[in-house]
């Protein structure tokens, strides 16, 4: 596990904002517990579903909790996969487009209102009800412009990928048509963010590559985020992309391409511990307010919903998605491209961001951020109100913690948990639905404790001669000791 606070301009912030007094949040046993679990399952999940290769990070306020690579970011040469290796993050890419539209909307550069023929004298897209609203910029961040999904290239089908240049994309857009009425329904759209980093370059009188770099990348530290598929970096840091899983189980390496004049839609690459100093510049501005790389009311006013489609199933911030779960509110992006995925979920009020990345197609990448808040988000707001208040694990039950195969439920981990033990079975979708709780009674025996606090069924482990637990019983049936 690679786990680290932020050097240079961050560590002023860290220590300026750290909930947690004389020790960082991920020393404190209530998150090293949660973690553990996390591991486990993450390391499950890329060992079953086939996945090459996985990034994940965790980040509270100013701190990176916990970063980790599991798998291969080149399988061929058995390369492992790190917190730095450099993933496609595709579709969050939107993120920095927008947040460049808002730089120069402050600036008085451009209004949201603004009609994108105002910026690109070359843009004449024929629209579908010429009575309709004009298109604009706030249209294009909250995809209801009414625009088609893509420039009219076949970019998604493989095995080329023939993303069309800047040129080609002004060259067609002449002879596209708009799906729907601006203002009238959802259509996510790669051709209304590409079209909005034609603005950012428009208005800003630099390339869109230059402006970002300048204007939001250097600020904030993102040296390995570059504003391009930078194919030039495969076999060194950048993973190789993999297809989805095929019918006899393998994964098919994803042939080199460029993203081109899709760049702003689609194009970025970057890690999970600079996506991580994203949150935490977030988390910082929502916290402090001020101006640093953007005015602090601005992200809020981006983060706010400003669209939600007629069927109230669709709601959309100014570039981020926003999502309503538990009576709290995230917001974020997710990311698909070919041989590439990644997921990037904020929390704002409790400050806690999750970030996935990974080299290959075809799964439920939100899935993995969200589990891994569900098994943080707790410990953290935990430990952040009650600092140093977690119970340290028992060393007398070292000898149980391991992995057990169950013929039946495949593996059976015996993890530390808040001072005591719990049992999980992997592969699993749900880890913490399928969390056993134990508590020891005498000897090697534990009790499963139920959700309303009464014991159930023993749990006892068997020894073996090295003094370690060789088998687990429950139910009167057993599961062997692996490691």
């Amino acid at each position: 596990m690679i786990c680290k606070c932020w050097p240079v301009l961050l560590v002023l912030g860290s220590m300026l904002t750290s909930p947690v007094t004389g020790q960082v949040m991920r020393d404190d046993p209530r998150v090293v517990s949660a973690l553990a679990l996390l591991e486990r399952w993450v390391d499950a999940q890329q060992a079953y579903e086939r996945l090459p290769g996985v990034s994940m990070a965790v980040v509270h306020d100013q701190e990176l909790v916990w970063s980790k690579g599991f798998g291969f970011a080149r399988l061929e040469t058995r390369t492992a996969a790190l917190p730095t290796t450099m993933y496609s993050i595709c579709s969050i890419s939107k993120l920095f487009t927008s947040i460049g539209i808002m730089q120069l909307r402050d600036r008085k550069m451009l209004r949201l209102d603004d009609a994108p023929a105002e910026h690109l004298p070359w843009f004449n897209i024929e629209r579908a009800d010429p009575a309709s609203p004009s298109l604009s910029i706030r249209g294009m961040l909250t995809h209801s412009a009414g625009l088609p999904r893509e420039s009219d290239y076949p970019y998604w089908t493989g095995p080329d990928y023939p993303f069309p240049t800047r040129e080609e994309i002004i060259e067609r857009v002449g002879t596209q048509r708009t799906l729907y009425p601006a203002d009238r329904y959802y259509q996510y759209s790669n051709l209304g963010l590409t079209l909005a980093g034609e603005i950012v370059a428009a208005a800003s009188g630099e390339t869109y590559a230059d402006y970002v770099r300048r204007q939001i990348l250097d600020p904030l530290g993102m040296d390995d985020t570059n504003t391009e598929h930078r194919d030039d970096l495969r076999g060194n840091r950048l993973a190789r992309g993999y297809t989805a899983v095929r019918r006899d189980g393998s994964r098919e390496p994803v042939p080199a391409y460029q993203v081109r004049g899709i760049a702003p839609a689609a194009g970025f690459t970057s890690t999970v511990e600079d996506l991580a100093r994203f949150a935490s510049w977030q988390f910082r501005l929502l916290k402090h307010g001020g101006e640093e790389v953007l005015n602090a009311a601005t992200l809020r006013e981006m983060h706010r919903v400003h669209w939600i489609d007629p069927d109230w199933d669709t709601t959309r911030g100014l570039g981020f998605w926003v999502s309503r779960s538990d009576k709290k509110t995230f917001v974020g992006h997710g990311g698909y491209c070919p041989g590439y995925q990644a997921h990037f979920r904020l929390q704002p009020e409790d400050a806690i961001a999750t970030i996935f990345m990974t080299n290959t197609n075809g799964l439920n990448s939100a899935m993995y951020t969200q589990r891994a808040y569900e098994i943080m988000a707790p410990v953290i707001r935990e430990t952040a109100s009650d600092p140093g208040g977690g119970v340290p694990p028992n060393p007398a039950f070292a000898k149980y913690v391991g992995r057990y195969d169950d013929w039946l439920a495949g593996e059976e981990h015996v993890i530390p948990w808040k001072g005591g033990l719990a049992i999980v079975y992997l592969p699993t979708a749900d880890p913490m639905n399928s969390l056993i709780v134990l508590e020891h009674v005498e000897g090697h025996t534990f009790r499963r404790r139920r959700d309303d606090g009464t014991l159930g069924e023993a749990i006892t482990f068997e020894m073996g001669p090295d003094g370690m637990a060789s088998r687990v019983w429950r139910h009167s049936n057993y599961a062997r000791r692996v490691w």
